[in-house]
């Protein structure tokens, strides 16, 4: 990719945009003022700035060396001409630091903010009013006016490249692209259990063995089992001291800080591979490879100093390498039963009178940000670092929903909004028949666009410690920098906009239509984008009784065609116009049609059940999970039925029975009683043992039915199937079934270890 990031994004004409009247700035200015005429840029442009300062000449040549990109010829510098662009500095306490105006006359653009950043910030928006190619013509930009800055100052992309490792290049290229639309920061994930990533000079072995494993591709990540001693390493890298000096510097040309995370206390086996006197068992081991591991050490011993010294170390090579105020020290998904039987981990918990092992890593975090602070830098981790209560100076990145966030917020500490729903880039944006694999999850253009960062829970005071958001991108099955590019563009844009533009004015059909352009842009440089989820989104409601299918599109001037005897809507089918009354069982199909076109890989599809529990109240037992919730606590008698993504219409269940009573609010004869459940190899969702029906007239005394067996193999990988009773049965008013939970089984990662029950339906009939 060019070097010259800013010349890759200018998009189209400004006669193509007069003619639609929209400005295709992404993301959208706080204030847009178009006026009559235009600017010429040709060879009797200059730009003028204040030579005594060095950062505006740095970016004065830039935005020269783009326009020499698109016409051909670089524009002089302070140079008398017939027109010029004024880059100027000032005081404009209401626009921030990251803020600019942007005034375009026939004569002169001025350009003003309060520092360089700013500045940076409005040449990439004339840029996006300029074409995406080079052009024999002369450039032209419309006269406006624009004042704009930030609604958050953090506005993140995070890189996983431990699991698949991306060269500078490439990195190079992402920083590019975020800053294209103005975001500003860049958590580079250099360290987990599968590769470490960043040369150490007091730890060579950290690279040299840390860097490698055994890449066994023709298996799928989660089903790779871990290599064996006398298997030869065949895939890693790793990025020397001067490459991250050297990609350091272009970002910070680029206004972009970049966070380095080094993992800690856990995911880190490939220091340990390295260093094995490192764990609690100091046994020689190699980096992990990607699934099946068992007896593998992915933890720091927090009982032994050596490990402090070490990664004290460490620290002082990484903030020698970035400048950044916040090192990440990760803190996440720590399996703290190694520390439980270590004596020395043991001895640390008693001396330091700490009460468990939850707090031994409150304990390890909080002494590595003391040192981190006396360095003087912040420490920022994953919400983990709440166990046992977070480190006195922490910025929280709350990943896993929104509530270590608020949880953080409400303490008074900083925090950064990255929940796995909508903001994790790994996961499917379309279809997700017909993408690329990856590792699960649906986080659509629109659900990205659409996220707001601060959560209603919280105060007015509590939601200025939200500093802003970013996406994470993890690399379990993105291997390429085509699949990278197709798994961030476009979402990268509907973050940017998140997260910069005022929430009242953000619009989905405005951001669409100035999408547009852009996606046009990608094609003509060559980036692997995703054309859009062109699968109709269809939302059951069942209330009263009553089940209604609402049908959208995220596709601008789509219509939907559908069916619901199950066969696949063509141009003939019923059109949608309104919410679709269910009022029998049936499978409905709908497609986006465009210019009289089907589009999308096949038609989206929703089996719905009717009968007699629809809309009746459900009481458990147990509690249900709250990361599967479905679509609310009467789930299993919406009369919607799962798939196969599980965190869509399921309830989950783990290590406990589902346990779920229905009052059908009045006697009635029962001829059959059904529970769906799901049954997903990979992700710990088992079969239950064996489901009981049990019926009561008074919701006292039950009656036991029968008991169903699971008929389903332990190792079947994917199946839906449906426990069912079939008898007659009268004055019926209360069911209750009972699920039994299993662990799972013997070869499986999480061999005796509690399992999963999913379901998705009680079906009365």
């Amino acid at each position: 990719m060019n070097k010259l990031f800013i010349a890759l994004f200018s998009l189209c004409s400004s006669v193509l945009l007069m003619a639609q009247d929209v400005l295709p700035i992404i993301p959208q200015p706080v204030s847009v003022t178009v006026n009559e005429g235009t600017f010429v840029i040709d060879a009797e442009t200059a730009i003028v700035f204040d030579q005594a300062n060095d950062g505006l000449e740095e970016a004065a040549r830039f935005f020269s060396s783009a326009i020499e990109e698109l016409s051909g010829y670089a524009l002089p510098l302070q140079d008398k001409a017939q027109r010029t662009i004024e880059l100027k500095l000032e005081s404009l306490p209401e626009i921030g630091d990251e803020g600019y105006t942007i005034n375009v006359t026939p004569e002169k653009v001025l350009l003003r903010a309060n520092l360089r950043a700013g500045i940076i910030y409005g040449m990439q928006s004339l840029l996006q009013l300029l074409p995406a190619m080079r052009t024999n013509a002369a450039l032209e930009i419309p006269c406006l006016s624009i004042t704009d800055y930030p609604r958050f100052e953090w506005r993140g992309m995070h890189l996983d490249v431990s699991r698949h490792f991306f060269g500078p290049e490439v990195i190079k290229q992402y920083i590019d692209l975020m800053a294209a639309y103005k975001l500003n920061t860049f958590h580079w994930h250099l360290v987990d259990d599968q590769g470490w990533r960043l040369e150490i000079k007091k730890y060579p072995k950290l690279t040299d063995i840390g860097a490698w494993r055994v890449d066994q591709t023709h298996l799928v990540w989660g089903d790779r089992p871990q290599a064996k001693a006398d298997e030869k390493p065949t895939y890693g890298g790793y990025y020397t001291q001067e490459q991250i000096r050297e990609i350091v510097a272009y970002a910070a040309e680029r206004n972009i800080t970049i966070v380095p995370e080094i993992e800690m206390p856990g995911h880190i086996a490939s220091a340990i591979a390295a260093y094995p006197e490192l764990s609690c068992s100091q046994i020689p081991q190699l980096p992990l490879t990607g699934g099946n591991y068992t007896n593998m050490s992915s933890n720091y011993c927090a009982g032994n100093d050596a490990v402090f010294d070490f990664l004290e170390d460490v620290l002082r090579e990484v903030v020698d390498l970035f400048p950044s105020e916040y090192i990440h020290v990760g803190g996440d998904e720590v399996n703290k039963e190694a520390w439980k039987h270590c004596d020395r981990c043991q001895r640390r918990i008693k001396d330091e009178k700490l009460k468990d092992e939850h707090e031994l890593q409150s304990y390890f975090i909080t002494r590595i940000e003391k040192f981190l602070n006396g360095k003087g830098r912040r420490m920022i981790g994953w919400d983990e670092i709440l166990e046992g209560g977070l480190a006195p100076d922490a910025t929280v990145m709350s990943w896993r929903g929104e509530a270590g966030g608020i949880e953080a917020a409400k303490m008074s500490h900083d925090v950064v909004m990255t929940p796995g729903k909508p903001l994790y880039f790994d996961h499917y944006q379309a279809g997700p028949e017909g993408e690329p694999r990856a590792i699960g999850g649906f986080n659509t253009l629109k659900h990205v666009y659409d996220y707001n960062p601060i959560p209603e829970e919280l105060s007015s005071e509590q939601a200025k410690y939200v500093m802003g958001a970013q996406a994470n991108v993890w690399t379990e099955y993105i291997t390429t920098a085509a699949h990278l590019e197709y798994m961030v563009l476009p979402r990268m844009l509907a973050l940017a906009e998140a997260v910069w533009t005022p929430l009242e004015d953000k619009t989905w059909e405005g951001f669409n239509r100035r999408l547009q352009s852009h996606l046009r842009g990608f094609e003509q440089r060559g980036l692997n984008y995703c054309p859009g989820n062109f699968t109709v989104a269809i939302t059951p409601e069942s209330a009263n009784g009553i089940l209604k299918a609402t049908l959208g599109t995220e596709i601008l001037g789509a219509k939907i065609h559908y069916t619901l005897d199950g066969s696949d809507p063509t141009l003939e089918s019923l059109l949608y116009t309104q919410p679709i009354i269910i009022d029998k069982t049936t499978e409905l199909k709908a497609v986006n049609v465009v210019h009289n076109e089907v589009k999308g890989y096949q038609p989206a599809s929703q089996h719905f059940a009717v009968h007699e529990a629809i809309g009746r109240e459900v009481k458990y037992t147990n509690p249900v999970s709250r990361y599967y919730t479905a679509d609310g606590p009467n789930a299993l008698t919406d009369g919607v039925r799962g798939t196969g993504t599980v965190g869509k219409y399921w309830h989950g269940f783990s290590g406990k029975d589902l346990i779920a009573t229905i009052d059908l609010g009045e006697q009635q004869s029962v001829r059959r009683i059904s529970l769906g459940c799901l049954q997903k190899y990979r992700d710990w969702i088992f079969m239950p043992e064996a489901v009981t029906f049990e019926v009561s007239q008074d919701g006292k005394k039950y009656k036991e039915l029968a008991t169903v067996a699971n008929p389903i193999a332990r190792d079947a990988g994917e199946v839906q199937h449906d426990f069912t009773l079939t008898k007659a049965l009268k004055n019926v008013r209360y069911i209750r079934v009972s699920a039994k939970n299993t662990l799972c089984p013997e070869g499986h990662p999480g061999s005796g270890k509690p399992a999963w029950i999913f379901a998705d339906e009680i079906i009365v009939e």
